[in-house]
């Protein structure tokens, strides 16, 4: 039996040729269909490396498997060892074990970075969903948009609410809810800090419903004229300068309240020229605010001759309510020619009550006239005539908020230029 198989593994062996193979770098397998004993190779002879003697070890005793069946069949591998010549193997090569585990320990790790990362990218997807939808930026129609439908129905302060609804100032507005007497949906709220929305809940003041809708922001100009107040109410205060505007309201705005009007800061009764008036109690704190650091520009008319000295005296600043005050800039003016009395540009920035007087009084001169012409970067239109007004713009607004005073250093220093 042992004959018989050792005849047909070597006619099996023949008929392979297996003197091509062993010429070649790469590994051979040789598969057969049955068992084959193991096969040790032995050496090459001297004169011809394709020449090989080979021994046919005894085979090794086969248990049968509980089916039956015969076991699965040896595969033999050919294969150059570390020497560079061919050897034959009957379980692949250690080398060959080690590439195909190194294969695979990359295939691994390349999978779980590729895990890792489609796990980031959904996680900033979930982060950008998830983040708060901001303002449109890119168009005015967008803007107006957001601003009617989205932003004015978000829930607000009972006190600002009411003030922009044009029932009385926030500080009234607040004493009117201590009070007891405003309802929110029926209960009495004497709370200024509660949060409602105008279009959902139901609020009375007094008995009086307040309107589901909002006014819009309005923004105006005026030229003051000599001898109107800022606080309203008067007869002769500067929103009584808007009476036309106001009358024509319930045609222009059906359904809407008429919104209460306050100007931006104030200017003294003798005093004329730039005053803003707005309903936008924001937009008027930033504005008039001495920390918003916006500079105000002055014309100065002097009743009597000016000096050096005096420019420097006024640089130099003075004292009001036991604060320092200094402007940002002084310097003479061009003589007009109906006029011969010299004109002042005096620039500040914190606009406290009478600063331009008092800091012109404190160098020894007396005012004659004075003029408010600028705002920010926005300037009195020129042709804007005494107690007229005129309303704001995008792009106004927006200047009237900029052109914040200069560097500390720069400050501290107030320029003064005599021409």
């Amino acid at each position: 039996m042992a004959l018989a198989t050792a005849a047909s593994a070597a006619a099996a062996a023949a008929a392979i040729s297996v003197h091509p193979f062993l010429s070649r770098p790469a590994c051979v397998v040789l598969r057969c269909g049955r068992r084959i004993p193991p096969l040790l190779l032995l050496r090459a002879s001297k004169t011809s490396s394709s020449d090989f003697n080979i021994t046919f070890a005894e085979p090794a005793p086969s248990k049968a498997s509980p089916s039956g069946q015969s076991a699965q069949p040896l595969v033999p591998w050919i294969a150059r060892g570390a020497d560079g010549k061919p050897a034959l193997h009957t379980s692949p090569p250690p080398d060959v074990l080690q590439a195909v585990a190194a294969a695979e320990a990359e295939a691994k790790r390349a999978k779980k970075s590729q895990k890792g990362a489609a796990g980031d990218a959904g996680l900033k997807v979930k982060e950008r969903k998830a983040a708060p939808t901001a303002p449109p930026k890119f168009s005015k129609a967008a803007r107006r948009f957001y601003n009617e439908n989205i932003r004015e129905h978000e829930p607000q302060r009972l006190a600002k609410v009411l003030a922009a609804a044009g029932v009385a100032s926030r500080r009234t507005s607040e004493e009117l809810i201590f009070q007891g007497k405003v309802t929110v949906n029926g209960s009495v709220c004497t709370s200024p800090q509660t949060k409602v929305d105008i279009a959902k809940d139901s609020i009375y003041v007094n008995g009086n419903r307040i309107a589901k809708k909002l006014p819009p922001k309005l923004y105006f100009a005026v030229n003051k004229p000599k001898g109107y107040i800022c606080s309203s109410g008067e007869e002769k205060s500067v929103i009584s300068l808007l009476d036309d505007y106001l009358k024509g309201w319930n045609k222009l705005q059906p359904g809407t309240p008429k919104p209460r009007l306050f100007t931006v800061g104030r200017l003294d009764v003798a005093t004329t020229g730039l005053i803003v008036v707005t309903n936008d109690g924001e937009f008027a704190q930033k504005v008039a605010h001495p920390s918003s650091n916006i500079t105000k520009e002055y014309v100065a008319t002097i009743d009597g001759a000016v000096h050096k000295k005096h420019l420097i005296a006024i640089s130099e600043g003075t004292r009001i309510d036991g604060v320092k005050v200094v402007p940002d800039s002084v310097e003479p003016l061009d003589a007009q020619p109906d006029t011969k009395r010299t004109r002042l540009k005096i620039v500040v920035h914190e606009g406290r009550n009478h600063e331009v007087r008092e800091l012109v009084q404190n160098a020894g001169l007396k005012v004659y006239a004075l003029k408010r012409v600028r705002i920010g970067r926005f300037r009195l239109p020129s042709d804007l005539g005494i107690g007229k007004m005129v309303e704001l713009k995008e792009a106004d607004i927006k200047a009237l908020e900029g052109d914040q005073r200069a560097s500390p250093k720069a400050r501290d220093s107030a320029s003064v230029e005599v021409k």
